[in-house]
């Protein structure tokens, strides 16, 4: 087997960034090729597509083969080696940044959790083969685009390192979707949105959705979303006494603005331009 070594640099830098991907590159490595024990001042994520390997951490060893990803961590001493029947073919990034801490505990890595088996059919080596050739490009726009890849990567990562530690089973499962519906209608308030939109997005049967988001919250998903556009129009009437009642009900997802003022009526006990008047009165004074 052929040993090759490529790798490309982001042709832009900028100091102070909050992420920034550094570099990223290809390598099929020859039998028991090995790097380190060394560490690293920046986070190094590899993805392996054929062939096997081991990654060394201070606290372990992970024996790890095509799909699996490894990132390592600044400051970290580690050490990989290939093997010796089937040298490991792998793809690379290094990303630094005032943010990158923060992203990677997200997406759930840790020096005690730096692997992530994202199985043969995974998107991550795409995504950093990507980043490559971006860079090898040479053009400046290349910077925004192998930030979109590094979070395509990270996101695919995260799947397989999610935490259900901390509530077993089917809890877990359940309080996971319903911030997923939480999450869902706090930022698409403001579109014309339904619930039997989300539950399709979701996945999920919108009779069962309902039941678990109201044992959970006390509230339907109907109610829910009622109230979060309610909550967020009175802002709007606070802050912006520019915008008609219409304009308000538009902007968050109300079109029929006779319908806004009826709903706003039933949970606020007054009409959006009473209680515009009442809240300028209190703001004079």
């Amino acid at each position: 087997m052929e040993q090759t070594y490529s790798v490309a640099s982001n042709p832009v830098y900028y100091e102070e960034q909050s992420l920034h991907v550094l570099f990223a590159g290809e390598s099929q490595t020859p039998p028991l090729h090995q790097v380190g024990p060394k560490i690293y001042d920046y986070f190094l994520l590899h993805c392996i597509e054929t062939g096997a390997g081991a990654f060394r951490t201070e606290q372990r060893t992970y024996e790890l083969g095509p799909g699996d990803c490894f990132l390592i961590q600044p400051g970290q001493l580690v050490s990989y080696v290939s093997d010796l029947a089937q040298p490991w073919k792998y793809r690379w990034a290094a990303f630094s940044g005032t943010d990158a801490g923060r992203l990677v505990r997200e997406a759930g890595f840790s020096p005690e959790q730096p692997v992530a088996a994202c199985g043969d059919r995974s998107v991550i080596p795409e995504a950093l083969a990507g980043i490559m050739k971006t860079f090898y490009a040479g053009r400046e726009s290349g910077h925004l685009t192998s930030l979109g890849l590094l979070y395509l990567t990270l996101g695919e990562a995260s799947e397989m390192l999610k935490d259900h530690s901390r509530l077993p089973g089917k809890d877990s499962q359940v309080k996971r979707t319903v911030k997923q519906m939480i999450h869902y209608m706090s930022s698409q308030y403001a579109h014309p949105i339904s619930i039997e939109q989300m539950c399709k997005g979701l996945g999920y049967n919108r009779a069962y959705l309902s039941r678990i988001f109201k044992e959970d919250t006390g509230l339907s998903p109907v109610t829910y979303l009622l109230k979060l556009r309610i909550d967020k129009s009175r802002q709007l009437l606070r802050e912006r006494p520019e915008l008609s009642v219409e304009q308000v009900a538009a902007s968050v997802g109300l079109t029929d603005a006779l319908y806004f003022s009826r709903q706003f009526k039933r949970f606020c006990g007054q009409s959006p331009t009473a209680y515009r008047a009442v809240t300028a009165r209190q703001q004079d004074h």
